[in-house]
């Protein structure tokens, strides 16, 4: 049974009060006892020595038991007591309790306490319980004297009624004391118990609320004594606490901020190879839940090559690095498990899938310069080397070697125009500058660059650009770049005596700028890789008209450099027709 602080209280003063009354009743019942004891054996003294010397100059014989019977009632009447009269060998000679006829056969006194005493100096005393009578019994004695010699000795035996009776009442009064603080003390026990289970019921308060996490909770208790300085105590630990927590918590937040803001994935496994911690960019990764902490790695990740990484990391001392696939896309892992307490792994993944393929990407472009450098360049070469030799001996064909040579000197500074045109556009630096554009003046301007070489394949340029045609958010010099190139490769794949169309239409919040040719066309599975760098749909064809194979991609780069998007519709034998897109300008 669990007991409240008042009733500890009340427990612990009764208890007080108890053994108060006991000890009390012990000391003050054995010095009452003592002294009214002392007092009547007094008392008992001078009685005796009166009555001994009555009995002494009694002129009865020895034997006359009848005669000293009657001096023993009368002395006991006369005494208040019990008188014994026995002889030095211990035997009665008359006792006023015991009839005449019967002190015969009454037991020796000459073991008693009283008597021994009595004979050995002068007098004697004790006290002890008569189990004739039920109570307590005084004793004194004296030697009796007869004849100027000792031949025997006188007792008085009296009951301690009166000390009994003091005793009683004494014990009375006691515990009808103690009833009275007992009564006062739980009147007391109540109203101060009340006082201080109040500021106890307030500490507890106080600590519960601080034990739930509540570290800004008070004790407000006022005062010097203890419960006030453990309030105080309370107080400051909260405090501390709260400091504490405070910053753990900062720390926290600032590592889930950093771990959350990391475009690499992290992910904690425990010594139980369950997931403890996966940020946003793993999860994003690995296309994972965000319930996922608590989970096996094999419940998340189905990877036999990520499985074979860690299980190599978690038993070895040295982190382990490896590459794998997942998900269309190359991850780099870096798992390290960790030595000593606590047990656990470390795994940080990064997406290298954009990486390889700029590597793949350089390589090819390398690769497809050295190409198409080496073509003309060796053109060039050769026709010199020929001129030189065919200068003196057939000049009147130099010019047609000097044809050659300006042909491919003019496609390799366009090569080498494209190749820096592309270089700026992908490079950091490369900043547009946007401003509103009307789209007849861009379209007539480049058409003006292109009329002498539609003349020469006897071409026209049809144009319709709708009435109330908004203007459009771009940049006015690139804008005519991409129409140049789009109405460059219109005219080089088109066949003679074919037209060249440029149509404007209004998408919503954007412009459609179409430029539709009337050449053999594009088979359909060259389309997604149409305005990648380099690539032709033929490449004889290209270099035979002077193709660089980075026009359509110079063309998709500005386009989503102003926030658009280019598109391509082609069939075979009857023409394509690419689509670009602008924003209306606001």
């Amino acid at each position: 049974m669990k007991l409240g602080m008042r009733s500890k209280l009340f427990l612990v003063v009764v208890a007080l009060l108890v053994v108060s009354f006991l000890v009390a009743d012990t000391y003050l019942s054995r010095v009452l006892d003592a002294d009214l004891t002392a007092r009547i054996r007094d008392d008992l003294l001078v009685r005796l020595n009166f009555l001994e010397k009555e009995a002494s100059v009694f002129e009865a014989d020895f034997g006359a038991k009848t005669e000293w019977k009657l001096l023993a009632d009368d002395l006991s009447r006369r005494g208040e007591g019990r008188i014994t009269i026995l002889l030095k060998d211990g035997s009665l000679l008359c006792d006023s309790e015991i009839d005449a006829s019967d002190i015969a056969q009454a037991e020796t006194h000459a073991d008693r306490q009283e008597v021994k005493q009595a004979f050995s100096s002068g007098q004697g005393f004790s006290v002890r319980w008569s189990s004739t009578l039920k109570q307590r019994m005084i004793y004194m004695a004296v030697p009796f004297q007869r004849g100027g010699g000792v031949v025997g000795a006188i007792r008085f035996a009296k009951p301690l009624t009166e000390v009994e009776l003091a005793l009683k009442s004494l014990r009375n009064s006691i515990l009808s004391a103690t009833g009275i603080a007992l009564l006062v003390s739980v009147l007391l026990t109540f109203f101060l118990s009340s006082w201080m289970s109040k500021n106890v019921r307030r500490l507890t308060s106080s600590a519960r609320r601080m034990a739930s996490g509540d570290l800004a909770e008070r004790t407000h208790i006022e005062g010097r004594d203890e419960l006030a300085e453990l309030g105080c105590v309370l107080n400051q630990l909260a405090s501390e606490l709260q400091n504490a927590l405070g910053a753990l918590r900062k720390e926290r937040d600032l590592m889930n901020r950093v771990l959350e803001g990391m475009q690499e994935g992290v992910l904690l496994l425990g010594k139980d190879g369950h997931v403890v911690f996966a940020n946003t960019a793993l999860r994003e990764l690995l296309h994972l839940s965000v319930d996922i902490a608590g989970k096996s790695q094999l419940e998340l990740i189905r990877n036999a090559t990520l499985k074979r990484i860690l299980d190599e990391a978690k038993f070895s001392t040295e982190p382990v690095s490896a590459e794998f696939d997942i998900h269309s896309r190359r991850l780099w892992v870096h798992a390290s498990a960790f030595q000593g307490e606590p047990q656990g792994m470390l795994a940080v993944f990064v997406d290298v899938t954009d990486l390889r393929r700029l590597e793949t990407l350089r390589r090819d472009f390398v690769a497809n310069v050295s190409h198409e450098l080496r073509t003309p360049i060796a053109a060039v070469r050769s026709s010199a080397e020929t001129l030189r030799r065919m200068v003196e001996v057939q000049p009147e064909l130099a010019g047609e070697f000097i044809d050659i040579i300006e042909r491919n000197t003019e496609r390799l500074h366009q090569l080498v125009e494209d190749l820096l045109d592309f270089s700026h556009i992908e490079s950091k630096e490369f900043r547009l500058a946007l401003e509103d554009v009307g789209l007849q003046d861009s379209i007539s301007q480049a058409l003006l660059l292109f009329q002498k070489q539609a003349d020469a394949k006897n071409m026209h340029f049809s144009v319709v650009i709708p009435e109330g045609t908004p203007l459009v958010r771009a940049d006015r010099r690139r804008l005519e770049q991409v129409l140049s190139n789009l109405l460059d490769n219109a005219i080089k794949y088109s066949f003679e005596n074919t037209p060249v169309h440029i149509e404007v239409e209004t998408l919503h919040e954007f412009v459609r700028i179409a430029v539709k040719d009337s050449g053999q066309g594009i088979e359909a599975k060259h389309f997604s890789r149409l305005f990648e760098r380099f690539y032709r749909v033929d490449a004889g064809r290209s270099r035979e008209v002077g193709g660089t194979g980075l026009g359509l991609s110079i063309v998709k780069h500005l386009v989503e450099a102003m926030h658009g998007w280019v598109s391509v519709e082609s069939t075979l034998g009857k023409g394509s027709t690419f689509y670009f897109t602008l924003p209306i300008a606001p």
